[in-house]
């Protein structure tokens, strides 16, 4: 059938991205299924949960507003996994997205809820422009 058409300045994600994906919303961890409970109940905000961008699948994602919100288990305390934490972060940001880090324990209290809508309150970041053969 041909490839299908790419829309300027979309962020492409595979269909391997797309099936691993559905295997994590399938596979929840206990703080982001209670995490998850509460954002689908912040009116005025859409988020998305364990979706990909580009390579990466983040654990839940506001467009709208830019935002990115990642639940970090312990492992994410080991220097390779913060290393690839950051080149990972570093990335999401070149496209626009503000990343709010919480580990499990803060992703689980009420706090963890304020601190999305302040994050998401603020005015979004003007898209980054897609880089020449994106």
């Amino acid at each position: 059938m041909g490839v299908p058409a790419r829309t300027p300045g979309a962020i492409q994600t595979s269909e391997r991205a797309e099936n691993t994906a559905r295997r994590l919303r399938r596979d929840v961890t206990h703080a982001e299924r209670e995490l998850w409970k509460q954002i689908r109940r912040l009116e005025g905000f859409h988020f998305r949960r364990q979706a990909p961008i580009g390579p990466y699948i983040v654990d839940f994602v506001c467009h709208s507003r830019r935002l990115i919100v990642e639940v970090d288990g312990g492992i994410h305390t080991l220097d390779a996994v913060a290393a690839r934490d950051a080149e990972r972060e570093a990335w999401l940001v070149g496209r626009g997205y503000r990343v709010l880090r919480l580990a499990n324990a803060q992703a689980t209290n009420e706090a963890a809820v304020e601190a999305i809508l302040a994050a998401a309150a603020l005015a979004p970041p003007p898209p980054t422009p897609p880089r020449k053969g994106e």
